[in-house]
């Protein structure tokens, strides 16, 4: 039976009604492929493990043939291909429960396979957005907040900008068409952000007073 990780939702991805007003922009999630390259390092584990197979024949086929050597590297084989399974399994989990949404208000980042929350995060929360962007179009979309919003790393943590941890920048990891998303972002938050602010005037307050 299908099974929809926010059917509890009143949006997917959101824990409640949009208020009046606001309107959803974009919505997705980190491509998983993507997400275990870049945030599980899977590439450069997978060399580690390289390197130990090589190291292991060419040390062993000193004292064996090399059918022998090539056998006795099997162990780190096994091991390296199980550890790329483990990380290429957790990604996948991670980018199905998440969902990344843009309004013309706020980013909204739907978290967390275990324990899932929702970060708000409005647009005059946020001092700047940079993207890293990779040749697949896949990228990552870091959020600078001003002092005074925290996040914490280890709670956002792989949706959060790699080791800056003194002061935490949520990120849309790893999504597709980043320019394009990126783009989108920057162009909701300068329209908010230029909004004029209407205060209500208090007019039977003013009459009395003339």
């Amino acid at each position: 039976m299908p099974h929809d990780d926010f059917a509890f939702d009143p949006i997917p991805g959101l824990p409640e009604a949009l208020p009046k007003g606001e309107e959803i922009l974009w919505q997705g999630r980190p491509d998983a492929w993507a997400l275990a390259r870049q945030a599980m390092a899977l590439r450069w584990i997978a060399a580690y493990f390289g390197v130990l197979m090589i190291w292991r024949f060419a040390a062993s086929s000193q004292m064996m043939d090399p059918a022998q050597a090539l056998a006795s590297t099997l162990p780190f084989a096994v091991l390296g291909l199980a550890t790329v399974a483990i990380l290429t399994g957790i990604a996948w989990v991670l980018a199905r429960t998440t969902v990344y949404t843009i309004t013309n208000r706020r980013v909204a980042m739907r978290i967390g396979a275990a324990l899932p929350l929702t970060l708000n995060l409005p647009f005059s929360a946020l001092e700047t957005a940079g993207l890293d962007l990779r040749a697949d179009g896949t990228g990552t979309i870091a959020l600078t907040m001003t002092e005074g919003s925290k996040v914490s790393y280890l709670v956002a943590w792989p949706h959060v900008r790699p080791w800056h941890m003194a002061r935490t920048q949520p990120a849309l990891r790893a999504i597709p068409d980043a320019a394009a998303v990126a783009q989108l972002l920057a162009d909701a938050a300068e329209t908010r952000l230029s909004e004029p602010k209407i205060a209500r005037v208090d007019t039977h307050s003013a009459v009395a007073a003339e």
